[in-house]
């Protein structure tokens, strides 16, 4: 295995009315390409601080991370935004789905930033809707949308640029438990074709599906199983 991304005394630190609060506390990590790994924690554990800094939307106040071998300290914003786009793709819990357009026009929004046309661009988001079960959906917005349905179109929109890594945060607070047990497999069944994902969540049996389970607590890596 090959590593995708590391983490090296790792800290963040926030000013909350003038006050430090240290949110994550030298983290060191390391998860290789084809992982499937869960980030466990109770709400305030910081784990959410440490999904915006494996995802490149925020910078750690101490330490280094590595991702693909870069050091995105050294990167622009540009540079990371790129990252964002091209090599990781996001599900969170909300769905974040544009609510005035279909499955469709929602699964192609990562695209628009590529040199692909409109036609490759249907394609590949054709193709991925329908890898997800969800063909006959294609032209619904999403309140025609079951949860579990608007979570798999972004899942889809998650995969459109083949990223290396997928970050799903709480990916299935929003739905029932037999769907959730549902979209996690759906993750397993990425996983077990290649795809590297970390999925952030406070539940442990959702936290069960990966063979890696990072347990933080108070800003620190508990354990590591």
């Amino acid at each position: 295995m090959k590593s995708l991304l590391k983490l090296a005394k790792i800290g963040k630190t926030f000013r909350l009315d003038g006050i430090k609060v240290q949110a994550l506390k030298n983290i060191n990590l390391q998860i290789e390409a084809g992982e499937l790994v869960s980030i466990l924690g109770p709400s305030g554990s910081g784990k959410s601080t440490l999904m915006y800094i494996l995802g490149c939307l925020s910078r750690p106040t101490q330490g280094t991370y590595y991702f693909q071998g870069k050091e995105t300290s050294q990167l622009t914003d540009n540079q990371l935004a790129d990252i964002r786009n091209e090599r990781i793709g996001f599900v969170f819990q909300s769905f974040n789905l544009l609510p005035r357009v279909n499955a469709l026009a929602n699964v192609e929004l990562p695209l628009i930033y590529t040199d692909k046309n409109e036609t490759e661009m249907r394609k590949i988001a054709s193709q991925k809707l329908a890898q997800l079960g969800l063909k006959d959906r294609i032209n619904h917005r999403p309140n025609q949308l079951s949860g579990g349905q608007q979570q798999r179109v972004a899942i889809a929109r998650a995969l459109v640029n083949k990223p290396q890594l997928i970050i799903a945060d709480e990916p299935t607070g929003n739905v029932d438990t037999k769907t959730g047990q549902e979209i996690m497999k759906i993750f397993k069944d990425l996983n077990q074709k290649g795809q590297t994902i970390i999925i952030v969540t406070h539940d442990p049996q959702i936290a069960k599906f990966s063979r890696r389970q990072i347990e933080l607590v108070d800003g620190q890596i508990k354990s590591d199983t």
